[in-house]
C-alpha cells in the first residue's frame, strides 16, 4: 500500500490533539496529524460501546467514512479499582452530559474521599484505533497504573491528571511537565506503538 503521511485525529480536544501532535513529532517527523477542526464538519457517533476499543473505532470510522482520510480515534479513561473499573469509557461526562473536567474531577474525589490509601488504586487507559480508507484496522491499548489523591494538585493536564499519582511518582500528573507525562503516560505509551506501527506501513520512512 502507499505511505500514510497525513492522518486525522478524531478529536476537537485542543489538549488532546496538542498533545498527540507532540507525541507524533518526536517518534515520527513525517506525519502530519489534523483535527476535526481541521477538516469539514460531519455528524460524529455517540460513544455507544461498552469498552474503550469499541469507542475508539467507532470514532475513526465514521471519520474515515467522512474524510476519506486515513483517521486515528482515542477513547480514553480511569478505572479505579474499588468503583469497579469506572469511570472507564463514562469518564469525559462522569458528572453528567457536558460536565466540565473540573465538575467530573470533584464528584470523583466525593465518592472515593472514604477510601483508605491502600485501596485508592486506579490506572488510565487509553485504547487507540487506526482506520484506513481500504477498511483495514489496528487497535492498541495501553495503560498507567497508579493511585489516586485525596486532593487535586498541579495545574498541567487535563481531566483527572489533578488527582492521580503514577506508579513510580510522588506527584501528580498535572505536576509532571508535559515531556515527564508523555513518557509514562497511557496516551504516550498508545501513539509510540501506534507510529511504530504507521512506519510500518510507511516502509520505515522517518
Amino acid at each position: 500500500m502507499s505511505g500514510v503521511d497525513t492522518v486525522v485525529l478524531a478529536t476537537h480536544n485542543a489538549k488532546k490533539l496538542a498533545e498527540l501532535r507532540r507525541l507524533v513529532a518526536e517518534a515520527h517527523a513525517g506525519l502530519r496529524v489534523l483535527g476535526l477542526d481541521d477538516v469539514a464538519s460531519y455528524p460524529e457517533p455517540a460513544e455507544t460501546e461498552p469498552t474503550f476499543e469499541g469507542n475508539a473505532l467507532l470514532k475513526a470510522r465514521a471519520c474515515v467514512a467522512a474524510t476519506g482520510l486515513p483517521a486515528l480515534a482515542d477513547d480514553s479513561g480511569l478505572a479505579v479499582d474499588a468503583l469497579n473499573g469506572m469511570p472507564g469509557v463514562r469518564s469525559a461526562r462522569w458528572a453528567g452530559p457536558g460536565a466540565s473536567d473540573a465538575e467530573n474531577l470533584a464528584l470523583l474525589l466525593r465518592q472515593t474521599e472514604d477510601l483508605p490509601d491502600d485501596r485508592r488504586r486506579a490506572r488510565f487507559v487509553c485504547a487507540m484505533a487506526l482506520v484506513l480508507p481500504g477498511g483495514a484496522e489496528h487497535v492498541i491499548v495501553r495503560d498507567m497504573p497508579g493511585r489516586l489523591v485525596r486532593e487535586p494538585r498541579g495545574a498541567n493536564g487535563f481531566g483527572y491528571d489533578p488527582a492521580f499519582v503514577a506508579d513510580g511518582r510522588s506527584v501528580t500528573n498535572a505536576e509532571l511537565s508535559p515531556a515527564e507525562k508523555d513518557a509514562i503516560s497511557h496516551r504516550g505509551k498508545a501513539v509510540r506503538a501506534m507510529v511504530a506501527h504507521l512506519r510500518g506501513l510507511t516502509g520505515g520512512a522517518a
